[in-house]
């Protein structure tokens, strides 16, 4: 299944084949994805809530550390996730929050997952039936396997930073340390190049071709055979850079450091780079 689903080709799906859709809606200032999940979906789609079906309690471990296995295992299997059936993540913004999804999916050993192009504005745009009604699935029978995708710890994130590419997903003035509006103190991991999150789509939310894509990630630096793995403030955004660089071809998938910033930051030991270069 390719990484991205238009949402003709969702709409397209026969009944009896018709994917496992989840809604992710999620905004960091709110309001909650809930109540806009409430107010009108795309039929059939169950709400996966990226707190507390997609994430452990914030800790230790960051602000949202990967969810205990059984605990996913028993969210994905109620919203009726089954092996070998295709599942389709979207959410209302860039496809950053759909994207930690798609990454979850993967991670869990669940290859055939994609993220609806544009999300719910797109399928309203195209006047998409919408509704309000809460389905209830059958139960799914997914098996939970983590190891499905890479994930580095700290110290691995720190090594990648200086023999490959990092790339820091969040805002600039965050990379920078202009401002930090959420985690322990501003900056960014040193050696770790800024490749915000928001540009890997459009001005309508769609995502740019592989082609441009490919364009970007090569004027950051990243060449064929290095390694590459991706942070952000809390591991959410950084799996879109883990999407956006498979939409753009690359056949390894890139390693997530899922704690990111918020986990990197709680630990005074650990330095902090500021300014806009490299470093």
């Amino acid at each position: 299944m390719r990484p991205l689903i238009s949402p003709a080709e969702l709409a397209a799906f026969p009944d009896r084949e018709r994917p496992v859709v989840l809604d992710v809606r999620w905004r960091l200032g709110g309001p909650p994805g809930a109540e806009s999940y409430q107010e009108g979906h795309v039929p059939g789609a169950v709400f996966a809530d990226l707190d507390t079906a997609l994430a452990s309690p914030p800790g230790d471990g960051g602000r949202h550390p990967l969810p205990d296995p059984a605990v996913l295992q028993r969210e994905l299997r109620e919203a009726g996730v089954r092996d070998g059936r295709p599942v389709v993540v979207y959410d209302d913004a860039d496809g950053s929050v759909a994207a930690r999804a798609w990454w979850l999916l993967r991670w869990a050993g669940h290859p055939e997952v994609a993220v609806l192009d544009g999300g719910y504005t797109a399928w309203l745009a195209e006047g998409r039936e919408v509704t309000a009604e809460t389905p209830s699935p059958e139960p799914g029978d997914i098996e939970v396997r983590p190891g499905g995708m890479p994930v580095l710890s700290a110290d691995d994130a720190a090594a990648l930073a200086r023999e490959g590419v990092l790339f820091d997903a969040r805002a600039h003035v965050r990379y920078t340390g202009e401002t930090e509006p959420v985690d322990p103190r501003a900056g960014h991991i040193p050696g770790a190049v800024s490749a915000p999150s928001s540009e890997h789509a459009g001005a309508d939310g769609r995502w740019k071709s592989p082609s441009e894509l490919a364009e970007r990630f090569a004027a950051l630096g990243l060449a064929d055979g290095v390694p590459v793995g991706a942070y952000c403030g809390s591991g959410v955004t950084a799996s879109s850079v883990v999407l956006a660089l498979e939409v753009a071809g690359r056949t390894e998938p890139a390693a997530l450091y899922a704690g990111s910033w918020s986990h990197w930051s709680r630990d005074p030991e650990r330095p902090a780079a500021t300014g806009p270069e490299r470093g």
